[in-house]
C-alpha cells in the first residue's frame, strides 16, 4: 500500500469536514444567491456567444463575486484509491461553473499574490484575443486563485468578473479557490539542495496548487496545457496546438512543450492529470514542479524531451511571484504573429537509405525540432511517405541539413508524387509517379501544388539522382493540405 502526503492531509481534516457536511444538509430553502446563480448556469448552457446586454454583465459581476465562503458553491471529488482517480477536494467557485459539455483544450492559471507586478488580467486578455471566435468555442480557461489572502482574491476576482464577463457567461472562463485547510503541512519541511526555508515552502506550495488545478480540470476537455500567471500568447495558438496533436497520431507521448520556460506551454491528455495530480502531491516538498514533471515524463515512458518550435507561449513578467524577485527570462524561440503551420496529415513513413543511430524517417515528418540522418545515399535511394487517405496538395516543403551539418545536404535529389497504391497495409505504395521538380541548395518548395497535379495524391517521395559522399540529413518536410479527397 503506497501512502500519499495527502492521505495525512484528509485524516487531518476529516472532522472538519463532516461537520460542514451536516451543516449543509441542514439548510431546507434556497438563498436568493443560490438562484441567481443556477440562472448563471443555465445561462452557461445555452448562450455560447452573442452580444451581452448590459443587465447581463451586471449579474455576473453581482454573483460571480463573492465572499470565500466554506458554505458556497463547494464542488467535492470523491477519493479513489488508485492514482486514475480525482483527490477528495472542495472547490470554491468564484467566478463561473463548467459546461456539460467537453471542450478541445482546457488552459490553466495558477496565481498568488504577488510582492510587485500582477500580470494575470494581461495572461487572460492575451488568451482571448490571440483567440479566433471559432476557436473560442474550443477553449475552457481555469483561473485557480491559490492565495490565502481572501480580500485579495476578492479583489481579483470582481477584477476578472467586471473585464470578462461574456467570457463567464459563455462559459469559457472559470474561476476557483481551495481553502488553506485542504493544503498539507507548508512549515518545517525538508531543505533539499540547500534551499532556504521560504523558498522550500514557496516550491511545495506550488507544487500542491498544481495538483488541486489538475485535478479539478480533468473531466473538462480533451487536452489540458498548464501555463503561468505572467504570459503572452501567439495569435492563434490553439489551431497550431491542433495541427501539432494531429501530426503526432499513432504514436505515443505524454507532455509536448510549446515553451521551453519553466511550467509554461505543457500539454497533456486530460486523461493523464489524475495521475499527474497524485505525483506532484506525493513529493510536493522534494524539488520544484518543472523537475517533477519530467521525472512525470519519464516514468510514463516518455524518455525525450518533445518540443514545438516556434514557442507559442512567452514569460512577460520582470518580477517573480516569490518574493518579488527580478525574472527576466525570455523565450527566444517565441513567435507572437500567426505563421504558417503545416497540416502533415497522417502517414506511413519508410526509406532504404543507411539510418544513423535513431534518427529514423518519422523524425523528418515531425512538427518538433528533431530530423532524418542518413550515412551516403546513392543513386535510387528514396525516402517515402504514404498517406493514410487521398490528399489535395496545396505546398510542399523540404530542407535538408542543419545550421551545424551545412555539408549532410541532398546535393541531387527530386520530389515526386504518386497515385495508384497497391499492397498491404504494411507494404503500400504507389505505382506511378510524377516528378514535381528538383532540389536546389539542398531544398524544395512548391506552392499551388493542387493546380499542378490533377489527380488525388497517394504518395510523395523524396528521390536521390546521384550518389553523394556526404551524409544526408532531411531536417523537415512539411505538406499544407487544400482539401481532403472524398475518394
Amino acid at each position: 500500500m503506497v501512502t500519499l502526503p495527502y492521505a495525512f492531509l484528509h485524516m487531518r481534516h476529516n472532522l472538519k469536514y463532516f461537520d460542514k457536511m451536516r451543516c449543509l444538509r441542514k439548510r431546507s430553502a434556497v438563498s436568493f444567491l443560490g438562484v441567481l446563480v443556477i440562472c448563471l448556469l443555465f445561462m452557461n448552457l445555452y448562450i455560447e456567444d452573442g452580444y451581452v446586454l448590459e443587465g447581463d454583465k451586471q449579474l455576473i459581476r453581482e454573483t460571480a463575486t463573492h465572499q470565500l465562503n466554506p458554505e458556497r458553491y463547494a464542488h467535492t471529488y470523491k477519493d479513489l484509491s488508485n492514482f486514475s482517480g480525482s483527490i477528495n477536494i472542495s472547490y470554491r467557485y468564484l467566478a463561473g461553473t463548467p459546461l456539460p459539455r467537453k471542450r478541445y483544450l482546457t488552459i490553466g492559471l495558477s496565481s498568488v499574490k504577488r510582492k510587485k507586478g500582477n500580470y494575470l488580467l494581461e495572461t487572460i486578455k492575451s488568451i482571448f484575443e490571440q483567440s479566433s471566435y471559432e476557436e473560442l468555442k474550443e477553449i475552457t480557461v481555469v483561473v485557480q486563485l491559490a492565495d490565502f489572502d481572501s480580500g485579495w482574491c476578492e479583489g481579483m476576482v470582481q477584477d476578472i468578473s467586471q473585464k470578462f464577463a461574456h467570457h463567464i457567461i459563455a462559459g469559457r472562463l472559470i474561476v476557483i479557490h481551495v481553502p488553506e485547510e485542504f493544503y498539507p503541512i507548508l512549515d518545517g519541511l525538508k531543505r533539499n539542495y540547500n534551499d532556504p526555508e521560504d523558498r522550500v515552502k514557496f516550491r511545495s506550495k506550488q507544487n500542491v496548487d498544481y495538483a488541486f488545478l489538475l485535478n479539478f480540470c480533468a473531466n473538462l476537455s480533451d487536452y489540458y496545457v498548464m501555463l503561468e500567471d505572467d504570459v503572452r500568447c501567439s495569435k492563434n495558438f490553439l489551431t497550431t496546438v491542433k495541427k501539432v496533436i494531429t501530426s503526432r497520431e499513432g504514436s505515443y507521448w505524454v507532455t509536448l512543450e510549446f515553451s521551453k520556460l519553466g511550467y509554461i506551454g505543457k500539454l497533456y491528455h486530460s486523461h493523464d492529470l489524475p495521475r499527474l495530480a497524485h505525483f506532484l502531491l506525493m513529493f510536493y516538498q522534494e524539488m520544484p514542479c518543472d523537475w517533477l514533471l519530467i521525472h512525470f515524463r519519464g516514468l510514463l515512458a516518455q524518455k525525450e524531451v518533445i518540443r514545438f518550435k516556434p514557442s507559442l507561449f512567452q514569460h512577460m513578467g520582470y518580477y517573480s511571484s516569490y518574493k518579488g524577485a527580478e525574472n527576466k527570462l525570455k523565450d527566444d524561440d517565441f513567435e507572437e504573429e500567426s505563421f504558417d503551420i503545416p497540416d502533415n496529415p497522417p502517414a506511413n513513413l519508410h526509406t532504404n537509405m543507411n539510418v544513423f543511430e535513431n534518427y529514423e524517417a518519422s523524425k523528418a515528418y515531425s512538427s518538433i525540432d528533431e530530423y532524418f540522418w542518413g550515412k551516403p545515399p546513392s543513386t535510387g535511394d528514396f525516402y517515402g511517405i504514404v498517406f493514410e487517405k487521398p490528399i489535395k496538395i496545396s505546398k510542399i516543403k523540404v530542407v535538408t541539413g542543419t545550421e551545424d551539418r551545412q555539408n549532410d545536404i541532398l546535393r541531387h535529389g527530386a520530389l515526386e508524387v504518386g497515385e495508384k497504391i497497391v499492397g498491404s497495409k504494411i507494404g503500400r505504395k504507389c505505382t506511378t509517379y510524377l516528378r514535381l521538380g528538383e532540389f536546389k541548395n539542398g531544398n524544395f518548395e512548391m506552392t499551388d501544388v493542387e493546380h499542378k497535379v490533377l489527380f488525388d495524391i497517394n504518395c510523395m517521395r523524396i528521390l536521390v539522382t546521384k550518389s553523394q559522399k556526404e551524409w544526408l540529413i532531411i531536417r523537415s518536410i512539411s505538406i499544407w493540405t487544400s482539401q481532403t479527397s472524398s475518394q
